[in-house]
């Protein structure tokens, strides 16, 4: 026993094993989080525009826009101003905004959204129909006789938003003026005398259009314009001369060869004139 006095002491080492391969972090959640925080707002983004009119939309956005405030045109809500903002009158003029100053009673956007009345309304649906049976009153003229239908031959028409639109143009064996001249034909002057009569059936305001068609090779002086213009204003003068009041007549308008009636600008179909039955309600 006196001899194991003298012996090493005995060290024990306790080794902390680590098994797993170790923390890899949390990492992943905040990358998974931030993907389910974008698929959230994505699928509200596609809710919110199918559920949402137009002007509620605009409110929206107008809500996060940084740069306004306090919007000028929408607040996207349907209280008392139905989404529009008092500074409604500046930006959208045809809708209704009360009386003001610079809007009295007695003016339309006073009135409500777009200023009409119920008999305004009435009116319009009138005029409307007014219109088709203008339309068909000319187009009926064809029966009564081969010079109508030969005039005819020369007239389109169509109602649009500005009104019952008469166009003539020339054709190849008889065009309404002479070559490259404002001189009106025969023709020109029998369907000036057709239009005075079939206008003379309502009251509404006239507006007449020229066109000409664009030249094959770019000149020194382009006569579009001024021959346009001339064409426009001798048919005014001979629809005045055959009866049409001159006071109905709104505007004579020279167009060139800016609008083409036809994918070719060189045709001779794009020598044309509209005469414009305009709309009273619009």
């Amino acid at each position: 026993m006196a001899g194991q006095g003298n012996a090493a002491p005995v060290i024990i080492k306790r080794k902390k094993v680590v098994k797993g391969g170790g923390h890899h972090g949390g990492a992943w959640k905040v990358a998974y989080a931030d993907f389910v925080t974008a698929m959230m707002a994505f699928f509200m983004l596609m809710w919110l525009l199918n559920a949402t009119t137009e002007k509620q939309r605009k409110g929206i956005a107008d809500y996060f826009n940084p740069t306004i405030p306090v919007n000028r045109v929408s607040g996207g809500g349907n209280g008392a101003f139905g989404g529009d903002s008092t500074f409604t009158e500046e930006t959208l003029a045809q809708n209704g905004v009360g009386a003001t100053a610079a809007m009295p009673t007695e003016v339309n956007q006073a009135s409500g959204e777009t200023g009409n009345t119920a008999e305004d309304a009435k009116a319009a649906t009138a005029e409307k129909k007014g219109l088709a049976d203008i339309e068909q009153a000319l187009t009926a003229k064809g029966g009564e006789s081969m010079v109508m239908e030969r005039m005819l031959r020369h007239v389109v028409t169509r109602i649009t938003d500005e009104g019952l639109v008469i166009e003539i143009f020339d054709l190849e064996d008889t065009p309404l003026f002479a070559a490259e001249t404002a001189e009106p034909t025969e023709m020109t002057k029998e369907i000036a005398a057709l239009l005075a009569d079939v206008l003379g059936l309502a009251s509404n305001d006239v507006a007449i259009n020229g066109h000409v068609r664009s030249y094959p090779v770019t000149l020194r002086n382009n006569p579009s314009w001024g021959l346009s213009i001339k064409r426009a204003e001798v048919l005014r003068q001979l629809i005045e001369e055959e009866g049409l009041p001159t006071a109905r007549i709104a505007r004579v308008t020279g167009h060139a060869n800016r609008k083409p009636a036809t994918a070719d600008p060189t045709a001779l179909r794009n020598n044309r004139i509209e005469v414009v039955l305009l709309r009273k309600y619009r």
